[in-house]
């Protein structure tokens, strides 16, 4: 079943909910730009200190005061736009989708995999901060359009190059060298000091004066101490920190993509390599439909591009959600995708379910409660939609859960039954990381230190628990509860509440799951307060019974 790509049904209905958008969009820009003009970013505030800058405070005040009158002058027309916008949410379906012909060629792993009897599987998380700018700004993040523009190159420049591992046998270099450091150039380090989007980015005169060292990352192995690519060699998995995106990752799940004009630039730089695409998930307006109950300013924020087709998708809203993130449509977004391969006479699909739970602290019963219903809406999506001519080779649930393993304040949420449906590579038990796990989140004021602005920086920083510990945001205790982190000979891991797992039961039975590798990569440092996560997984098929094994 292929999916249409407007979420209304025709196009007279699409017709005026762009209208009443159109009349609803000016008022929201001014209100946004009147908060991006007050709220500086760290890095702001020290190119202004660098820079000897003393106009900033009448920019903040006659800037504020020219928008806010637009936007007063600009209300009535989105009042308009509202009555008009508001009843077609009832009619809407709550995602929209991107289809075009795959146009940049990616390295097909699995095309042998009929000899091997084994085929392998990538996948990505990653929460991208990607409200609108004034909001964006009270994490310490800004300029939102620009940003999701250089993410997709970003993005496209990591999983394109090519797979090719060189081991080195010397004694300056014990490690294994990628392309990634030394054979495949690389565009410049991802900071706002030093990327460079377009000639037109707002963002260049930050660029222009901005000391920050150029990585030069084509050069002789032995002369880069720090390979952007480096593996734990204790893990009981093979796990790496990685400068750039992996290469050939057949589904990325997103977070926090809120703003609909940074989904659609996201979804244009991302199109050609992957050609199905799920964005502005989510619902709005008064929900459930008709009521009056909760009204949602924002949608889901999810976003999935995947390789593979998409044949049914379904997305739920968690109707429990409290406080500044009830106003937006958290939920479930739960995708089966056709993998274009076949096993006799069935075919190979698999399952993507990727989610982002309430995010309060001390709210760990609704982050529960959503557990529960998830499981469910999974259940019952994966039920209706299989069919006897099918071979699921993999069912994953990512996100952001909003919660750790290792933070005495979420232990509700780490005993929940969904770790015992799904494996996370991460978790050594309930409350219990193993050893060589990495957090995820950073700390939001230390975003543009030196040591994690760069993909590079912040590799060798994630490598180096001393350092990590300054920038990872560190467990949280129970309130009065003093904090024992970590235990006695056990290493400090930091909150990791962006998770990648997978559920061998719904596998079929002629596979075996195993994960081939996991990865942490930087390349958005600067660009986000999270560390995406990836890994690969690696069915293996039974073999093809023949006339003499039926016998």
């Amino acid at each position: 079943m292929s999916l249409r790509e407007s979420p209304f049904p025709n196009f007279f209905l699409e017709g005026l909910h762009a209208v009443g958008w159109g009349l609803i969009f000016p008022c929201f820009w001014l209100l946004d730009r009147v908060l991006a003009i007050c709220i500086s970013t760290s890095l702001e505030r020290m190119l202004r200190r660098e820079m000897e800058c003393y106009l900033h405070p009448l920019q903040v005040v006659f800037g504020s005061v020219f928008f806010f009158i637009l936007f007063v002058i600009s209300t009535p027309f989105a009042l308009l736009g509202f009555v008009l916008w508001a009843p077609l949410q009832a009619v809407r379906r709550p995602f929209a989708y991107h289809h075009q012909e795959q146009i940049i060629p990616m390295e097909d792993r699995n095309a042998r995999w009929e000899e091997t009897g084994k085929v392998s599987f990538g996948f990505l998380t990653g929460n991208l901060c990607m409200l609108s700018d004034g909001v964006a700004r009270f994490n310490n993040i800004g300029h939102t359009q620009n940003r999701a523009a250089y993410i997709g190159k970003s993005i496209v420049q990591g999983v394109t190059r090519p797979h090719i591992c060189i081991f080195v046998d010397s004694p300056s270099s014990c490690s294994t060298i990628t392309p990634s450091s030394s054979l495949i150039p690389q565009a410049a380090p991802s900071s706002y000091g030093s990327i460079d989007v377009s000639a037109t980015n707002p963002l260049e005169d930050i660029r222009e004066t901005d000391n920050l060292p150029k990585t030069n990352c084509v050069q002789n192995c032995n002369q880069h101490k720090d390979p952007p690519r480096r593996q734990f060699r204790d893990a009981d998995v093979p796990v790496e920190v990685s400068a750039l995106f992996p290469s050939s990752v057949d589904v990325m799940c997103f977070q926090e993509v809120f703003d609909k004009r940074a989904a659609m630039k996201l979804t244009r730089a991302l199109g050609p390599l992957y050609g199905h695409i799920l964005y502005d998930v989510g619902v709005y307006a008064c929900q459930p439909a008709g009521t009056c109950s909760s009204f949602k300013f924002f949608n889901s924020g999810l976003f999935l591009a995947s390789r593979y087709p998409v044949m049914e998708a379904e997305y739920h809203c968690f109707p429990n959600g409290r406080g500044e993130d009830a106003l937006a449509a958290k939920g479930l977004l739960t995708v089966k995708v056709e993998i274009g391969l076949r096993k006799g006479e069935k075919k190979m699909v698999g399952y993507i379910n990727c989610t982002h739970l309430h995010a309060p602290e001390g709210d760990g019963a609704i982050r529960f409660e959503q557990l529960n219903m998830l499981t469910k809406w999974i259940n019952e999506f994966q039920a209706v939609t299989r069919r006897e001519d099918e071979m699921v080779m993999f069912d994953v649930l990512c996100g952001d859960f909003n919660f750790d393993n290792c933070s005495s304040g979420d232990r509700l949420e780490q005993s929940h039954r969904v770790f015992e449906d799904y494996t996370d590579p991460c978790r050594a038990g309930a409350g219990r990381e193993k050893p060589w796990v990495i957090g995820t989140v950073l700390e939001q004021s230390t975003l543009y230190d030196e040591n994690v602005r760069t993909p590079d920086s912040l590799q060798r920083t994630l490598e180096t628990e001393d350092l990590r510990k300054d920038y990872i945001c560190p467990p949280r205790a129970v309130e009065g509860v003093p904090l024992v982190c970590p235990e006695p000979d056990e290493p400090w891991t930091g909150r990791r509440i962006d998770y990648l797992l997978y559920r061998e039961s719904s596998v079929s039975s002629h596979g075996k799951t195993e994960l081939e590798e996991l990865m942490y990569v930087t390349q958005l440092a600067g660009l986000t307060d999270h560390v995406p996560l990836a890994f690969r997984l690696c069915v293996s098929l039974d073999p093809q019974p023949t006339d003499a094994s039926l016998l």
